[in-house]
């Protein structure tokens, strides 16, 4: 999450199941955060251990795939309304109604006045506004897929079948992309208050050649264990980190103001994040790092060429853009699909207008469509020196070496596993406190360091649909049915009483059965005459 926060206090191995306020004790967002994060654990593990890893509402199952290539240059997918869960997290694919406007006469839109009317069946998939606005999503226009046509990777699949899944992460969402986050009453001296957090869904098309199904398969439950041996495999993080500080060799040349044996040795307390750039065998991944956490993001107002004017240059000294300063150009498409663009460097200032002239220009058509809300975020790593060809940055990120300390800076370092697999937006969190000298990171009884996996990001997937072609779409959604029941007749004692009196009748005709330990020999005389 990249958000200002002092920490991430978390566990869940620790089994806390709230966080108690004590009265004149300091308020910290750590603990807040914390709170929230035991109380959404505690919910999305309910759900999950009762749906299981995937399943939706009888009546409300969203995500029902549907192909249309009818009249198209491209193919198409209707995703249909409705909610799913997926690891316990929801998902709903239901598409909000389009605004009613008010003419200027006063009257609400249309000539009749009678606002917006759908057309077609309510569930189906013509089932469109008056204006032609779908009343499902698309392939093409899901909210947070931003396929490209133009882009050949992002076309569906031309051979059949293939299988439509669901990818679903999360991702922090901030002022500089929501405008609507920021309470304006507060005036420019606040730049703005809480993050969010927000479910993102990704409707996608996986070639039934990568599955590793055999031709002509058909059978549900296989296709949909083939899937989850697919998404394991790419869930599961195949790379760890460890964290130390060490007191510099040069640390005397410090100043006073700093304790002589502390290994920490920056000024103020920071939430370094340690972030995958390109993902890939150590040979080609790249890192970048922030000392605060990545939350220093400013908005984008224009770009012509290389210079970007932004909607302000920071708010202090601490938390702005300076010459040299290494800096990722994103919006809301970019960050959603997860593809690591160079990193720009910063090459002038221009305070009064604004502005920063930057390296190079951004890729990928980043800054160009306001509505995507485009943005710079920095990040705090430099150009090594003295370190030959492997210390220079590649694409404006750090190299992965794996098997050593690579220093960041005042005394912080890392430690990269061998042998590991990297993906872009990896990351771990390294908290450095100056009351201690030293940085927050687990280890062992003889105080060694811990290797750790990411602490995100954490994607979750599910199958939706298998796709056949022209012959249809073969459903591999599960659904799940309401726990609640009639109430009974009677209650439980009452059954419980009525039970044992049909026991009870039911004793003496079996005393008469063959077996049972009865003389039934003719002219024996029964008990009690």
């Amino acid at each position: 999450m990249h958000a200002d926060l002092s920490r991430i206090t978390f566990r869940p191995e620790r089994h806390y199941s709230a966080v108690l306020a004590q009265q004149g004790r300091v308020q910290l967002d750590a603990d807040a955060n914390e709170q929230t994060a035991i109380q959404l654990h505690q919910a999305r593990t309910i759900a999950a251990d009762l749906i299981g890893r995937h399943g939706g509402p009888v009546g409300a199952t969203g995500f029902a795939i549907g192909l249309d290539s009818r009249g198209h240059e491209l193919d198409d997918l209707t995703i249909g309304g409705g909610r799913y869960y997926v690891d316990g997290i929801l998902c709903d694919a239901s598409r909000p109604a389009p605004g009613e406007a008010v003419e200027d006469d006063g009257g609400p839109g249309g000539e009749d006045g009678g606002g917006r009317d759908r057309v077609g069946d309510r569930t189906g998939n013509q089932a469109a506004d008056a204006d032609g606005t779908p009343a499902h999503w698309t392939y093409w226009d899901q909210p947070d897929g931003h396929r490209d046509p133009e882009r050949p990777g992002d076309r569906l699949p031309t051979a059949f079948p293939y299988l439509a899944y669901l990818k679903v992460w999360e991702r922090t969402v901030t002022a500089a992309e929501d405008p609507a986050l920021r309470e304006v009453a507060l005036g420019p001296a606040v730049a703005d208050t809480a993050a969010r957090v927000k479910v993102v869904w990704q409707v996608l098309a996986l070639p039934g050649s990568e599955l590793g199904v055999e031709d002509g398969e058909t059978d549900k439950d296989a296709l949909r264990t083939a899937f989850r041996r697919w998404a394991d495999e790419r869930s599961t993080p195949k790379s760890r980190m460890a964290a130390r500080s060490r007191r510099p060799e040069r640390a005397d040349d410090d100043p006073c103001l700093l304790r002589p044996d502390a290994r920490y040795r920056g000024p103020e307390n920071q939430l370094y994040r340690v972030e995958v750039h390109e993902g890939g065998t150590a040979d080609e991944a790249t890192f970048k790092w922030s000392r605060e956490n990545g939350s220093v993001v400013l908005p984008v107002d224009g770009l012509d060429g290389t210079w970007a004017e932004l909607a302000t240059l920071g708010e202090d000294g601490r938390l702005d853009l300076n010459t040299g300063d290494r800096v990722e150009f994103a919006d809301t498409a970019h960050t959603s699909r997860g593809e690591p663009l160079p990193l720009l460097r910063v090459e002038e200032v221009d305070l009064p207008g604004r502005r920063v002239r930057l390296s190079g220009e951004p890729g990928g058509g980043v800054g160009r469509r306001p509505e995507l809300h485009p943005y710079l975020r920095r990040w705090d790593h430099r150009e090594a020196p003295g370190r030959g060809g492997r210390g220079r940055l590649r694409g404006g990120a750090v190299r992965v070496e794996e098997g050593r300390w690579l220093p960041l800076e005042d005394g912080v370092e890392v430690y990269f596993e061998p042998g590991g697999a990297y993906r872009p937006g990896d990351h771990w969190l390294v908290p450095a406190r100056t009351a201690t000298g030293a940085v927050e990171w687990p280890v062992n009884a003889a105080r060694k360091p811990l290797l750790r996996a990411p602490a995100g990001i954490r994607v979750h997937h599910a199958p939706l649909a298998w796709v056949v072609g022209e012959h249809g779409v073969s459903d591999l959604r599960l659904s799940f049915g309401p726990l609640a029941g009639p109430v009974p007749s009677a209650t439980e004692e009452e059954l419980a009483a009525e039970a044992r009196v049909e026991a009870g009748a039911r004793a003496p005709a079996a005393q008469g059965e063959p077996g049972s330990g009865t003389d039934t020999t003719p002219g024996t005389p029964e008990r009690g005459e």
